[in-house]
């Protein structure tokens, strides 16, 4: 028995997002699916990130355990001939056994764009959130330098039971324009439930100047999630890497 871990890359459009679900597909039960076929025998993957519906990745993990023979380099090349177009594995490696890819210690990235001008263009919609007015994208910066370091992120996640504790570490943010696309990068030791949505649709008050950017650290502070902005829209945020520390 050896323990495999998979990078894969995917276009989380089409996808109620990665943990299975009762209805509509999902990338977990795609990854089962195949990989059974594939080394004949029943995989169940247990993912690091459990992205929501519509969000995308470039680097999410995925470990199962298989007593195939085949070599573990190998599972990536043959699962991409099985996988949808829009699902494929970047990297297959084996792992120490005990390898869990959600209690071990990371790094995060995740990136969220914003098509912002007055038109939309179709060629970005699928990868990026479309806002109308005009953005001031220094303006962001400011308020998003608030939230660097190790705080209580109450006020910037939906509430779920089973995780009561919301400290995390925010070790850099960058909110960056290049023509009509604003990118919010943001890198941390982990993320709490619409945790980077929620900070981008408070940003977005403070761009088009519904907020000013002194009063994100405010919000930070309050712990309360009614003072922060809307959770914005799935398409624009994509899952960029994971690094094991």
């Amino acid at each position: 028995m050896k323990r495999v871990k998979l990078t894969v890359a995917y276009d989380g459009t089409a996808y109620h997002g990665w943990q299975i679900q009762p209805e509509g597909d999902t990338i977990e039960e795609e990854l089962n699916k195949h990989l059974s076929e594939l080394l004949r025998e029943e995989i169940h993957v247990l993912g690091a990130s459990r992205t929501d519906a519509g969000v995308h990745a470039l680097g999410n993990v995925a470990v199962f355990n298989t007593s195939a023979r085949m070599p573990v380099e190998k599972i990536a090349f043959a699962m991409n001939t099985r996988l949808p177009s829009d699902i494929k594995v970047q990297r297959s490696e084996q792992v120490a056994d005990d390898f869990h890819p959600r209690f071990c210690k990371v790094r995060k990235t995740y990136r969220y764009q914003i098509w912002n001008r007055a038109i939309p263009n179709p060629l970005v919609s699928r990868y990026s959130t479309f806002y109308y007015y005009d953005l001031d994208e220094k303006r962001m910066q400011k308020a998003a330098d608030c939230l660097k370091g190790r705080h209580d992120f109450s006020s910037f996640c939906t509430a779920k039971p089973d995780r009561p504790n919301h400290i995390r570490t925010i070790e850099a943010i960058s909110v960056e324009r290049s023509g009509d696309m604003i990118t919010v990068t943001i890198t941390g030791d982990g993320f709490l439930y619409n945790m980077v949505r929620i900070i981008v649709g408070t940003l977005l008050r403070v761009g088009g100047g519904q907020m000013e950017p002194e009063e994100m650290k405010t919000v930070l502070e309050a712990k309360d999630r009614s003072l922060a902005g809307d959770t914005a829209r799935p398409e624009g945020l994509t899952l960029v890497s994971i690094e094991y520390l």
